[in-house]
């Protein structure tokens, strides 16, 4: 049988038009070449990598079908996003529908005047019955937008120079897998290890110093494929950055050949600016961490995400591993690709710790049961989640620290040449897992064969029950001294404060701390303080308004107790506010250099 032809009809093809840029709608046109006699539709309800039920069919609208030669066919509509047309099976089915797209995120659509991004998810219907079939995927040249160019990770079938044209996806969660970046965006390229990779940026300014961001994240890339591969091959053939420039965000979402990125616009790289601004750090670890994931959650992957099902949850315990381990080489990395010495590694860390150990929620909350619970209380944060739960991300990449500082402080100490370290559990994993699902007891399993002994017990400590982690004594073994250091104000209050225009807002108030003791809520304003006591009155020389927070200790001076003057939906009330104890808080330092890059490795 002669194979299909370039002219062939593709199984599944959608037409992706810009309709109206100042109403923010995609169009779509959705042909299906053989339809069932009765042909279901859906849309997903969520994006993998982001573990939260979001609704995408909310935005979709206008849905109508037919067929040729037919006038328009009834839509049936069987639940919250899904759809059902009575057609004959011998012609094409066409839908037509709009989308609204107006979420400036990396996790569904966004259309104006310059610039369109969507993932299939928000836009593609997934076809019941046709699901594992080749999609095509074609996005026409916007006559009035003169400048505009297109990418994706998908592969080209007919595009011109500026990338508009058809794509092709041989199923349907590659399709969705590989969202697409339109508008005037700069454009850069670089290979890594024989890969090329892309890097498109949107909304960057005139100072923008690209030259120095391709450089850096292409010594990100290059430490990654040697740490997955060595000098062997990686699994997929190109790469895509899409990063979209604002004044105020923050995030990234995993692709399999691709990232959506959003940072702040100011923490660019700039021209003739050598130094590393604090925001740039963190733009290049977000790039680390994302990138990681193409080896780490898009391809080995918790064993319930063999197969995904848009209509709902996809529960896993696993997220502290894959999630969690990706944040502890997100920085590693950096580190190991020179782009940051062992003390501006350590302050990092730091900054992960504290948020950790100042989190009530880390002695209520396993990391298993926040990866379970990310549906429903990650993604949920109001002012109680810090006393109820704690990230799968910053605890679990320090769960990850301590594997692999204990790995490597047992070999040491046992003179074991062939022990292995956490590195060699992750490549371990992907071999043994054939870069595809995997269990906690494979985890478990290559772990005892890295260590040469089980690790039962701190897995059912660190990972599935709430004991504090041996991060000091782990740290002191490696080189790194701890030290003590006052702590902030807001946390030996137990307070989390917002500060703007002279008004101390109270956001979250931490379990079992001063404030909790004397009654603040979230959503107080703190107006000011008073003497709680005549004799505290002469040394205060009476009540104080306050405009920020530091005031506290500034007009309460050694005074044991104050009355803390507070409005709670618009009443006013007094507090009586026992001044808490000094607490120290964390600090790391480099103490043996040629101890700490035993384990950090060696740098570039």
């Amino acid at each position: 049988m002669p194979g299909p032809t370039r002219n062939t009809r593709p199984p599944v093809h959608y037409r992706v038009e810009i309709g109206d840029l100042h109403a923010h709608l995609f169009r779509v046109t959705l042909t299906i070449a053989q339809p069932d006699a009765l042909q279901r539709v859906s849309l997903p309800v969520w994006i993998p990598g982001s573990y939260l039920v979001r609704e995408f069919s909310k935005n979709l609208q206008k849905l109508e079908a037919r067929q040729a030669g037919t006038t328009p066919l009834p839509v049936e509509q069987l639940d919250k996003c899904s759809w059902q047309v009575q057609c004959s099976p011998a012609r094409p089915l066409v839908l037509r529908y709009e989308v609204y797209a107006n979420d400036n995120s990396v996790r569904t659509a966004w259309l104006d005047a310059n610039r369109g991004f969507f993932n299939g998810t928000s836009l593609c219907l997934r076809v019941q019955g046709r699901e594992k079939a080749e999609h095509l995927l074609e996005v026409p040249a916007p006559k009035s937008l003169k400048g505009w160019s297109l990418a994706t990770g998908l592969a080209p079938r007919d595009t011109n120079k500026q990338g508009f044209g058809s794509y092709v996806a041989a199923d349907y969660d590659e399709l969705v897998d590989c969202p697409v970046e339109m508008g005037a965006f700069w454009s850069g390229s670089f290979t890594a290890r024989g890969v090329p990779h892309r890097v498109v940026v949107a909304g960057a300014t005139a100072s923008f110093d690209g030259a120095r961001l391709l450089a850096d994240t292409q010594k990100i890339c290059e430490t990654e494929i040697r740490f997955w591969h060595g000098a062997k091959k990686t699994p997929f053939r190109n790469y895509l950055f899409m990063l979209n420039a604002v004044d105020d965000g923050y995030g990234g979402l995993e692709h399999r050949n691709s990232t959506a990125l959003i940072c702040k616009r100011q923490d660019l790289p700039r021209l003739g600016e050598a130094r590393s601004t604090e925001g740039y750090t963190t733009l290049r670890g977000l790039i680390s961490h994302e990138y990681f994931h193409t080896w780490n959650v898009k391809r080995l992957r918790p064993a319930e995400f063999e197969n995904y099902n848009y209509t709902r949850e996809n529960y896993t315990r696993m997220l502290w591993f894959f999630e969690g381990f990706t944040s502890y080489y997100d920085d590693l990395f950096l580190r190991r690709a020179g782009l940051l010495d062992n003390a501006g590694y350590l302050k990092l860390l730091n900054k992960t710790m504290n948020q950790v150990m100042q989190t009530p929620g880390r002695l209520v909350q396993s990391v298993a049961e926040a990866s379970f619970d990310a549906w429903v209380k990650y993604y949920r944060q109001d002012e109680n989640t810090p006393n109820a739960t704690v990230s799968y991300y910053t605890k679990g990449s320090l769960v990850a620290l301590c594997f692999d500082l204990t790995l490597r402080g047992e070999a040491r100490e046992h003179r074991r040449a062939k022990a292995g370290t956490l590195d060699d559990v992750m490549r371990a994993l992907w071999l043994r897992c054939k870069a595809g699902p995997m269990r906690e007891a494979d985890f478990v399993e290559e772990l005892a064969a890295a260590g040469h002994r089980p690790y039962a017990a701190e897995l059912a400590r660190w990972v599935h029950g709430r004991d504090e982690l041996p991060l000091k004594a782990l740290l002191q073994q490696h080189g790194v001294a701890v030290l003590e250091e006052p702590a902030q104000l807001a946390h030996r209050l137990g307070l989390r404060v917002g500060e703007s225009q002279g008004v101390v807002q109270i956001k979250t108030v931490l379990r079992g701390g001063a404030a909790e003791r004397a009654g603040f809520a979230a959503g107080d304003e703190w107006l000011g303080l008073e003497p709680a006591t005549k004799a505290a009155a002469r040394g205060m020389d009476g009540g104080w308004r306050m405009s920020r927070l530091d005031d506290l200790t500034h007009y309460a001076g050694d005074a044991k107790k104050v009355i803390a003057l507070v409005s709670r939906d618009k009443r006013l009330m007094r507090l009586e506010l026992a001044m808490p104890p000094a607490l120290t808080t964390w600090r790391l330092a480099v103490q043996d250099a040629a101890l700490m890059d035993q384990w950090l490795g060696p740098k570039g």
